[in-house]
């Protein structure tokens, strides 16, 4: 088989992409780490919403897809949930030395040339394909629109699996990712726990005051309510910072003790982080970075023993769980907490395994083996696509199914 002919143009030693720019969270952290680390990268996405960019997209080589001049796109993005595979397919075939595609929806839906070591990191199977029911519920009150988006999900889980099937390597940011991974897709990946600003905030010692503290997006699936119900009864001072599309009916349900303070500037959030009595982490998440976070500033985190919180916080040690979704279960979760003595440098060491250096020194190994490989293979077979490559093992990680 004769080689291809050659590109004309420079290729660029790295590509990345996120599935949209419009909403400040955890994963958009995560690429504007890769950005730091990068700054000349083109970054593909879907739609940015420019006012509230975190600076490391300010400026960014972004590459923006049609998406971006439909009406609304930055406040009903979720609406127009059907266009997104399009809109990555519409870029056409990118050419690079590595891609690192940072997912949870249809940024994996971007095609790469053959030649191309294409790495995704999965933040999650997409939540409302694959966790459907529980997802529409938290998400759309009519049941009519309910029934529309339900009867196009099959369709698109093909697409989704196709998609992410074209990968030569997938990583998930926690194990609990990694086990749906392999039980949605059928694809074989590995850890790399997202990085974590230890910085973020203050670790001066403070005395800890009357309050628990919540700091999330108010969106169903975050299991907010629990919070709410919990310290309504026990009259405890909670304090709830973030907005969203929940707020409203969290508000209506809180009793006098439970604050709603919004967004507010990050100087705002490292004084109520500072003196805070332990972080209430009440939902199932792929990881969570905010309790990361918080144990950076010594301080533990009472949290719903499930899901990625069982990686990032020692029971006993950096804080409590509880194991029943009921409120009762969480109060007593944080009366247990309140009787013990907590160690801040001992919390804070067990933060340090999920710096921002530490992510980038996996992610580096991982890129260099995948891209050394794919290289090595291309010229043994004079030429081979990422599809063929799908079920590589790069770095040593062992067989899903162990993940049973």
């Amino acid at each position: 088989m004769q080689s291809p002919t050659p590109l004309k143009f420079p290729v660029p030693k790295l590509v990345l992409a996120h599935d949209y720019l419009i909403q400040m969270g955890g994963a958009e952290r995560v690429v504007a780490s890769m950005l730091r680390k990068d700054p000349d990268a083109p970054l593909y996405t879907s739609a940015v919403r420019e006012e509230t960019l975190l600076p490391e997209f300010v400026g960014a080589n972004l590459r923006v897809s049609w998406m971006q001049r439909l009406p609304r796109i930055t406040t009903c993005f979720k609406a127009y949930f059907a266009f997104y595979p399009q809109a990555f397919r519409s870029f056409g075939v990118i050419h690079a030395e590595t891609a690192w595609v940072s997912a949870s929806a249809f940024a994996k839906c971007l095609r790469f040339s053959p030649s191309t070591a294409a790495v995704l990191y999965c933040h999650s199977p997409t939540r409302f394909l694959w966790e459907c029911d529980t997802y529409l519920r938290s998400e759309i009150k009519s049941k009519l629109r309910r029934g529309v988006v339900r009867s196009m999900v099959p369709a698109l889980r093909g697409v989704d699996r196709e998609s992410t099937s074209r990968f030569d390597v997938v990583v998930a940011n926690s194990q609990a990712v990694r086990r749906r991974i392999w039980n949605n897709y059928r694809v074989e990946s590995q850890v790399i726990h997202p990085p974590v600003d230890l910085q973020r905030f203050s670790t001066v010692p403070r005395p800890a005051g009357d309050y628990h503290l919540v700091l999330s997006r108010l969106v169903g699936y975050k299991a907010i309510d629990r919070a709410v119900l919990a310290f309504s009864k026990m009259g405890k001072r909670l304090v709830i910072i973030g907005e969203g599309p929940d707020g409203p009916r969290l508000r209506a349900m809180a009793g006098p003790t439970v604050e709603f303070l919004g967004n507010v500037s990050d100087e705002e959030v490292n004084h109520w982080v500072a003196g805070c009595r332990a972080l209430i982490f009440p939902g199932e998440e792929d990881f969570g970075i905010a309790p990361v976070e918080v144990q950076a500033a010594g301080r533990p985190v009472v949290a719903f023993g499930k899901g990625g919180a069982l990686e990032t916080v020692v029971d006993g040690e950096t804080g409590c769980f509880f194991h029943d979704p009921a409120p009762e279960a969480l109060m007593e979760a944080v009366r247990r907490s309140e009787e013990i003595a907590w160690d801040p440098d001992r919390i804070l060491r067990n933060a340090r395994r999920f710096s921002e250096e530490e992510f980038h020194r996996q992610t580096a190994r991982l890129m260099a083996d995948v891209t050394t490989e794919k290289a090595a293979r291309r010229a043994i077979r004079g030429g081979v696509s990422s599809h063929a490559l799908r079920r590589t093992v790069v770095g040593g990680y062992s067989s899903p199914h162990d993940l049973a």
